[in-house]
């Protein structure tokens, strides 16, 4: 007997309560490809990390067949303001239940509760780029990645990266990280747009004092860059491998995280980086657009591209106006936005004004639009990486008042590239 599918309103989209962990996560693990985790590891995470109206589930009668969550973050934008945003992460549907708008479910009530939260944008990282423009979210931020190879590149040129008198380079055990990295992480975040907040469980995870339910990770090996004062300056985490080739060696050191508040610190844990015996790679997953490390190497042609230009960040806005608000301008301007949100949360016409100041706000106006757009196409551009000429020539933004797209362009532009060395 054939039973007829009773379509989306027979599963119940809900909140997950405290007890609900272990039906939740697994779910979880199983959408995204995983192995199920011991119920001792599975309950441990969720006691860690379940906090009341963040954990989503679909349930069809008992049995949960969709997963999400969100996780408070703070968002820096251009000028160094936080912003308070939701991390959404963990979006799964059953492979028995796709195709029934579960979804679009799950995704449309985390963006309520985000709002009734008071969070201005959510946040997200996607490993699958198509599914999340038509809620609103935009591709605001790429990262790039490199492999050196360390012989041909000679290195850094001479001066660059050397240690200034009272200056030292240390390294620090995995049980200490969490005594060095969170200080130095959030005097980073607050000067560079794109980056969010790092957890206590964040920096767990990191120095392996915990783990996350059935994975495996090597532990990395860390080295700080102190000022002549014993301040930590800059960070690098690696790890490496024993290979050899015909004999000799021939190590690969990956880099899981790298951060700095000054730029010669950085430089000088690149240096060690580079001199460390017998390591003839170095990889660096994830650098910021403007990142200056090539231009620090002898030869810049020894560093291949990795990671194919991974869009790292979507931004979703919730509430223009406090978003816009937050962020400062480098250049003045005014700008008629006509946008187009069917989901309503930046739904209607707009005039951003920056001022010579630095400051702008976002206002209902009835003005005549200078140019069209949509909320994802607005969330990819809010930070200033990208370039908004770019999305009219793509279609995504049409003027209506020529020469309004570069206008915009200028307004939204920012010095510093943002960057996001964070996945969630």
């Amino acid at each position: 007997m054939v039973t007829a599918d009773p379509g989306p309103a027979a599963v119940d989209v809900r909140l997950a309560g405290p007890g609900e962990g272990r039906a939740w996560h697994r779910t979880k693990q199983l959408g995204f490809l995983a192995h199920p985790a011991p119920d001792a590891e599975v309950d441990a995470w969720w006691d860690r990390h379940f906090e009341p109206g963040r954990f989503l589930g679909g349930w069809d009668g008992e049995l949960c067949v969709a997963t999400s969550r969100s996780i408070p973050l703070e968002l820096t934008v251009p000028g160094g303001r936080a912003l308070p945003a939701s991390g959404i992460a963990s979006v799964t549907v059953s492979p028995t239940h796709r195709r029934r708008g579960l979804l679009r479910r799950l995704v449309h009530r985390e963006l309520e509760l985000a709002r009734d939260r008071g969070e201005a944008v959510a946040l997200l990282t996607s490993a699958e780029h198509a599914i999340y423009g038509r809620f609103g979210f935009g591709h605001a931020l790429r990262h790039r990645g490199f492999a050196v190879d360390v012989v041909r590149s000679g290195r850094l040129h001479p001066g660059v990266g050397e240690l200034r008198d009272g200056a030292r380079i240390e390294l620090v055990p995995p049980d200490r990280l969490c005594e060095v990295g969170p200080d130095l992480h959030e005097r980073f975040r607050r000067s560079r747009p794109g980056a969010i907040t790092r957890s206590a469980a964040d920096w767990g995870y990191r120095s392996g004092e915990l783990t996350v339910p059935g994975a495996t990770s090597s532990p990395c090996t860390t080295a700080v860059h102190r000022e002549p004062g014993g301040q930590v300056s800059a960070l690098l985490s690696y790890v490496t491998d024993r290979a050899y080739r015909d004999g000799d060696p021939d190590a690969t050191m990956t880099v899981v995280d790298h951060l700095a508040v000054d730029p010669r610190a950085a430089a000088a844990l690149w240096r060690f980086a580079l001199d460390v015996d017998r390591v003839r790679h170095v990889v660096v997953p994830n650098t910021a657009p403007d990142d200056p490390l090539l231009l620090w190497l002898v030869n810049p042609r020894a560093a291949r591209p990795v990671g194919g230009g991974v869009e790292d960040l979507w931004v979703r806005v919730l509430d223009g106006p406090r978003a816009f608000a937050a962020r400062t301008y480098e250049v003045p301007g005014r700008v008629v936005l006509d946008v187009d949100d069917p989901h309503g949360h930046l739904a209607g016409r707009w005039l951003l004004h920056a001022g010579t100041d630095g400051t702008g706000t976002l206002t209902r106006t009835d003005l005549p639009a200078d140019l069209r757009t949509d909320a994802a196409t607005l969330g990819a551009v809010y930070l200033g990486g990208l370039p908004v000429a770019q999305f009219a020539a793509a279609g995504f933004v049409t003027e209506q008042r020529p020469g309004a797209a570069a206008e915009l362009g200028r307004v939204l532009r920012t010095s510093t590239a943002p960057w996001c060395p964070d996945e969630f």
